[in-house]
């Protein structure tokens, strides 16, 4: 049963990625913009960003690849980003991210499979979990999402 929602989170994850590309009209644009904000920080590059930041503010305490573009709040304090890492380079890095705040991951609901993952943490002192979902575009990026949930 708990597999059915992963696999169903997944599912959900692709078609508002999908809806949110059409609406915004960034399917042409497969030029990342490169954020200077650390992993970790609290808030990505805006647009008067010199360097090339990210399109938007947003405050997170989620860290965030460092080539993280696209960056939107959701609005109940999930996020959403898009990153040019490979599934295993961005699933090793928020391993990095959170093993080193204490948190423990869930192995067992992990799950690799093409072109998508998704990752539990446990030690949030919200007592609710971390759940990190990610679906590959194909165009050589792919989406994060990050949100807080209790499982």
């Amino acid at each position: 049963m708990k597999q059915m929602r992963i696999y169903l989170a997944i599912g959900v994850l692709v078609l508002a990625t999908l809806a949110c590309q059409t609406l915004a009209g960034s399917r042409g644009n497969d030029t990342p913009s490169t954020n200077d904000t650390s992993p970790g920080s609290t808030e990505a590059a805006s647009d008067d960003d010199p360097s090339g930041g990210t399109d938007s503010d947003v405050p997170t305490d989620f860290p965030m690849t460092t080539d993280a573009y696209n960056v939107t709040d959701i609005g109940d304090g999930s996020l959403l980003f898009y990153t040019k890492l490979s599934a295993e380079e961005a699933m090793d890095f928020y391993r990095d991210q959170y093993t080193a705040k204490g948190y423990t991951e869930r192995e067992l609901l992990t799950v690799l499979t093409d072109g998508t993952f998704s990752m539990v943490f446990d030690g949030d002192p919200s007592g609710k979990a971390v759940v990190i979902q990610s679906v590959d575009l194909g165009d050589g990026s792919r989406t994060i999402a990050i949100r807080l949930e209790d499982v």
